[in-house]
């Protein structure tokens, strides 16, 4: 029995595996003719899949976002972390937008305004969680007035008084109104005298 287990092996020269010796002879000749290592993993596979199990295990494969090629086992972190045309949202809006174009719309749309309903100013939503927190609700009073260079003393017992609403339709909204309007009457004067010019030909 002690033989046995000790059986004499002889590694073959193309797997690299330990053969018993007797059946070294017929195995090499076998392993030669149906079987290749795969230069990538060293496995050993059947010759006539040779070349479909190194595409479907080791080619580089094309990102089916941004078509960049990579090793296929860094394809799922690529998607998810790295490719420039995956779908995130934007922090302000939520708005969905590859990823690739995301800093450009923070930009601008942290820089759109909110009314804070609390102290009644406009505050910028890339600075909207800030004031959220440090927001007292009493509207900052002009640096400077006599109203702050009173003492504390003077100041504290004055019941706060309430700051009058906000303007129903602020004056930047009546500019950008009167912008349009101008624009529309130009582009409809513009469409008028075409039609004219044509009917007069």
């Amino acid at each position: 029995m002690d033989m046995a287990s000790e059986e004499v092996t002889t590694i073959c020269t193309h797997c690299d595996r330990a053969i018993p010796s007797g059946n070294i002879d017929l195995h090499t000749a076998h392993c030669a003719r149906n079987l290749e290592k795969c230069k990538v993993c060293g496995d050993m596979v059947p010759r006539k899949h040779a070349e479909e199990h190194y595409y479907n295990t080791h080619a580089p494969v094309a990102c089916s976002l941004c078509s960049e090629t990579m090793e296929r086992d860094i394809l799922d972190v690529h998607k998810g972390e790295n490719c420039p045309q995956r779908i995130v949202t934007c922090e302000y809006c939520e708005f969905p937008l590859p990823s690739i174009d995301l800093s450009e719309h923070q930009d601008v749309c942290g820089n759109r305004t909110e009314h804070c309903y609390r102290c009644a100013r406009y505050i910028r939503l890339r600075d909207r969680y800030v004031h959220e927190t440090t927001c007292n609700g009493v509207a900052e009073s002009p640096v400077g007035t006599s109203r702050d260079s009173r003492p504390a003393a003077e100041r504290q017992p004055r019941p706060r008084r309430r700051d009058p609403p906000a303007p129903a339709f602020p004056k930047r909204h009546l500019l950008i109104t009167i912008a349009i309007t101008g624009i529309a009457f130009i582009l409809g004067s513009f469409i008028y005298q075409k039609k004219s010019d044509s009917v007069g030909h």
